[in-house]
């Protein structure tokens, strides 16, 4: 950059906002992460992520945090399982000793990772942003939900799915997908749950039937996250309380008739509740006219369904955007390189992404579980995070 050091805020401390302020201050640029969580155990932070070679672990090499990740990482999580409705193993994956293009990390101790790495008070906790605006000169203004305001050069929004920075930029808003997910867990499945063990492994599984699937990701210290996914309405739990857990399990189980009795536990014998999670998506493409000062990346720039790219492409964004702000002398040519970048290859993503949830959950009931080999790779229908609720 010039000489005058640009004042930064970054709204949001998910993973793509946390890269991007770390890569920042490797290379001397002070920035300030707004983040509406009390603090950084406030919330469950979400499932397990396959942090894939040519896009994640890019950025976190970017952030000199490659190692530190690969000791914490699980690459033996790369295993899958695809069974049928009848628990029939269809197809199973297990990655090389040496394999590590896609090891699996639970969210949170990758945010926990990105956290350490900052600069002390670089994150405010507890700071809820409620719009930004432009200002002339190509800077903008953040207005907090306390009505103070704070003047910025660059605002980032790494706000997510319901993004208040993408006002600026975006009518666009996201709209349900169609699809469902309803989250459930299990705890030290080893020895409490010795079936759900056997059917996750090390890795991954998916039981599949047209337009229901069943998935369990195991975590570290034998956790293991439940995900029951549908095709249907938003409000497929008209009438339910939902935190009536029986008669949330007695509606799933109504919608898994017929499925093994080895696959029905997952809807039986979890631990807690069940979490409704549908599934939204931006409209593809997602563009904007550039806006001086105001930027976005991850699911606020490009909020897809989430077939395992999501996180990935939100890493990449925040490397990318940092080593922009650092390589070029103003901040209107670091947005033009980055945006020139990120909107294409996010609406590539995102066209694949919606080809295989079509794939994935098809409106129909057939009974055919085999995944054609070209979307294999992506396999899950997740991204194993919260990200999407708001």
């Amino acid at each position: 950059m010039s000489t005058t050091t640009p004042r930064i805020a970054i709204v949001g401390a998910g993973l793509g906002g946390l890269v991007c302020a770390r890569v920042l201050e490797q290379h001397g640029v002070p920035v300030t992460v707004f983040e509406h969580e009390s603090g950084p155990n406030s919330r469950s932070q979400g499932g397990t992520l396959d942090i894939h070679e040519e896009t994640g672990q890019v950025a976190l090499r970017a952030a000199g945090l490659f190692d530190q990740f690969l000791a914490l990482s699980r690459p033996e999580g790369q295993e899958w399982r695809l069974y049928d409705r009848r628990a029939t193993l269809i197809r199973h994956d297990q990655a090389g000793e040496d394999d590590l293009s896609r090891p699996e990390i639970d969210r949170g101790r990758l945010r926990t990772l990105l956290l350490d790495s900052l600069a002390p008070g670089t994150v405010r906790w507890g700071h809820s942003v409620r719009a930004v605006t432009p200002l002339p000169h190509g800077t903008a203004r953040l207005h907090h939900h306390d009505d103070t305001v704070e003047d910025f050069d660059l605002v980032i929004g790494a706000d997510g799915a319901w993004s208040r920075v993408r006002p600026a930029l975006s009518d666009a808003q996201p709209a349900y997908s169609g699809v469902t997910l309803v989250e459930a867990h299990f705890d030290d499945v080893d020895h409490r749950h010795p079936g759900i063990a056997r059917l996750v492994g090390r890795g991954t599984m998916s039981a599949k039937a047209g337009r229901r699937s069943l998935v369990l990701q195991r975590n570290s210290n034998g956790h293991v996250r439940a995900y029951i996914n549908f095709r249907g309405p938003q409000d497929w739990h008209s009438g339910l309380d939902l935190a009536d857990t029986e008669a949330v399990r007695a509606r799933l189980l109504a919608q898994y008739q017929g499925w093994d009795e080895s696959l029905l536990a997952i809807l039986r014998d979890n631990e807690g509740g069940f979490i409704n999670r549908p599934m939204f998506v931006l409209p593809a493409p997602h563009t904007w006219r550039r806006v001086p000062g105001i930027t976005l990346l991850g699911d606020a720039a490009h909020l897809m369904p989430p077939v395992g790219v999501g996180a990935n492409l939100a890493l990449l964004d925040g490397a990318e955007l940092a080593r922009a702000v650092v390589d070029h002398p103003t901040l209107d040519e670091a947005l033009g390189a980055y945006e020139s970048v990120m909107l294409p290859r996010a609406d590539d993503n995102a066209k694949t992404a919606r080809q295989m949830l079509a794939t994935l959950m098809p409106d129909t009931d057939s009974d055919d579980a085999a995944f054609p080999d070209a979307i294999w790779p992506a396999k899950d229908l997740l991204d194993s995070g919260p990200a999407q609720t708001s």
